[in-house]
């Protein structure tokens, strides 16, 4: 089968190599799944660069979620286990944790739909608890991460004000359904989100940048307001200071998704049901920026890496559109 591997560490359009290697063999508890479209994520950059809190082995293939077919026939999603990820054509995956793939979705919005959205749906609402009528301000509004927490405040009720970075990405994030979309390139975000909630701030921050992103979030939250940290897309890891936390009032709250895959995975799976229930009433679908074919997937990673893309990127090892 064909398989991108890294064989070592540094620019993902660099070192990623697209090779015929063997399929998978499944372990104890694993199943093999025929991969029919690879989300690209962050972290997969992270990996490839050697900066990801894992480190799988080196020649490893990246990839940590996919839409895929078991030899059974079940339409799945995984998070293959690595070091053999999703950009391949055959991954194997621990049975316990295959979901099922929404019916509402193709093969490559589904496969979209895992970490991002359940990232968005614990950070709001298990860590924030986001409350309908609150204000939520959303950093990277138009990029994957962000794009699926602007549809979820929108779901719970909440005014979404969404940060972007140019007029392209900005005309995205109202089209995702943003109140407010402020242009971090040309716009005070501060005094905006001030202007726009009469003085009071954002109720809920969720910012997976980072940075300036973090240090323009808490100049305007609000009273008892709450900064879900999810990431460090700037490359920047801020130094909150608590004193200032502690004169405004306000709470930050940290995300690591991937814990409640171990330390409460029930709750995971109550959280697919609601996405799944949310895609079949339309009210969530994940924005597909590109579906490129298994030639083009390093230079997708990249643009990813760079912060160029908008939405989601999504591999077809098939070829095919789905």
């Amino acid at each position: 089968m064909q398989a991108w591997r890294v064989h070592r560490n540094g620019e993902p359009s660099e070192v990623m190599e697209l090779e015929e290697t063997d399929r998978p063999t499944p372990g104890d508890g694993q199943v093999l799944i025929e991969v029919r479209a690879a989300n690209i994520n962050f972290p997969d950059a992270l990996l490839c660069r050697g900066q990801y809190q894992v480190r799988p082995p080196l020649p490893f293939t990246p990839g940590v979620e996919i839409c895929g077919e078991t030899e059974g026939g079940r339409r799945v999603l995984a998070t293959p286990a690595l070091p053999q990820g999703g950009f391949a054509q055959y991954v194997v995956a621990d049975r316990a944790t295959l979901l099922p793939a929404p019916d509402a979705l193709d093969d490559a919005e589904a496969a979209a739909l895992h970490i991002g959205y359940q990232t968005g749906w614990f950070g709001l609402h298990r860590r924030a608890h986001l409350q309908s009528g609150e204000t939520l301000l959303v950093h990277a509004a138009a990029g994957g991460v962000g794009s699926a927490a602007v549809q979820l405040g929108k779901a719970a009720g909440a005014a979404v004000i969404g940060v972007v970075g140019g007029p392209e990405k900005a005309a995205i994030a109202r089209e995702l359904g943003c109140d407010l979309v402020i242009d971090r390139w040309s716009e005070d975000i501060v005094a905006a989100v001030k202007e726009y909630t009469g003085g009071r701030g954002a109720d809920v921050v969720y910012d997976p940048v980072g940075g300036d992103a973090y240090a323009k979030s808490v100049k305007c939250i609000a009273f008892e307001g709450r900064v879900v940290v999810v990431g460090f897309a700037s490359g920047t890891v801020p130094t909150p200071g608590l004193n200032h936390a502690l004169v405004k009032n306000y709470s930050i709250a940290g995300l690591h998704w991937g814990l409640y895959n171990t330390k409460d995975p029930a709750a995971v799976r109550a959280c697919h049901d609601e996405l799944t229930e949310l895609a079949a009433q339309g009210v969530i679908k994940p924005l597909i920026s590109e579906r490129v074919p298994m030639a083009e997937a390093a230079r997708a990673v990249q643009r990813v890496a760079d912060g160029t893309s908008t939405g989601r990127i999504v591999v077809l090892p098939s070829g095919g559109p789905r």
